[in-house]
């Protein structure tokens, strides 16, 4: 089957693991073809990656994007969230529309957190992860959590929340008004508990699995000294690649640069 001719039209299936969870999960690409996963960073969901995930799907892979509880149709309980229930959302995706095949698991921002404690939890289930847009480890600028913050707020008005957005997720020649929309701050409390729990300094340091850290250039989450820390800590592990013209929202402002980079990454995997 050729690249155009694969069926790579996005579509969605509702898990039903458990009698108290649902995971609605966004689908691109033939059943049976390697799992790739996508997570989505803080406050957004999976339906951004619509362009990236189908660049991947037309690449030969079966593209999976499980929606966090609380976003789309997933439900599950929100009482005691941690990053290990996030991955064994995740794991459960991989089981069952994966096949249980080894995935390469993507994610953005505050979604590579999730991908990492997968890899440490679930070990057979990742072939490899992808950070993309991944902070430095110490975050130390306020004003980017501030923008975070205020550019989820839809009572302020237009031009103030795209400011925030220019400051800490696009850059100047970007439009970001495509991130007007999309936030869910409601859940904002929940996620960020979420994502103390196990501490970074658990799951940092610790890879079982090969590791592509896709930089954004302009990116002031992960300023120029940072970017070599995870390399220094995992050495042949990681792999570092730039996306010029981007910074921390990444995917729509270099789709295809972003897919590129990730499917040749893949093919070097065993």
């Amino acid at each position: 089957m050729t690249m155009k001719s694969r069926n790579c039209e996005r579509r969605r299936v509702l898990l039903k693991p458990q009698i108290d969870l649902t995971l609605d999960v966004i689908v691109n690409g033939e059943d049976g073809l390697p799992p790739v996963i996508l997570l989505p960073s803080s406050m957004r969901d999976s339906g951004e990656f619509e362009d990236v995930a189908q660049y991947i799907a037309k690449a030969g892979y079966l593209v999976l994007r499980p929606q966090p509880r609380g976003f789309g149709a997933s439900r599950g309980s929100l009482e005691n969230l941690t990053l290990h229930v996030l991955a064994d959302d995740v794991a459960t995706t991989i089981r069952d529309l994966g096949k249980g095949y080894p995935a390469v698991i993507i994610g953005h921002a505050f979604g590579h957190y999730v991908a990492r404690v997968t890899d440490l939890d679930y070990p057979e289930l990742v072939r490899g992860v992808v950070i993309a847009a991944g902070e430095q480890r110490y975050q130390n600028d306020s004003t980017l959590v501030v923008s975070l913050e205020r550019a989820a707020d839809v009572k302020l008005p237009r031009e103030e929340r795209l400011k925030h957005l220019y400051h800490a997720f696009f850059t100047a020649d970007s439009d970001a008004s495509v991130w007007l929309t999309g936030w869910h701050p409601e859940l904002r409390p929940v996620y960020r508990d979420a994502g103390r729990i196990p501490s970074k300094s658990e799951w940092w340091p610790v890879s079982h699995s090969p590791i592509l850290d896709l930089q954004a250039a302009q990116d002031p989450w992960r300023p120029l000294q940072s970017r070599n820390e995870l390399k220094d800590a995992l050495h042949s592990l990681v792999t570092i690649q730039l996306i010029e013209g981007a910074s921390h929202s990444l995917f729509p402002e270099q789709p295809k640069m972003v897919a590129d980079a990730i499917i040749n990454w893949i093919k070097t995997l065993n």
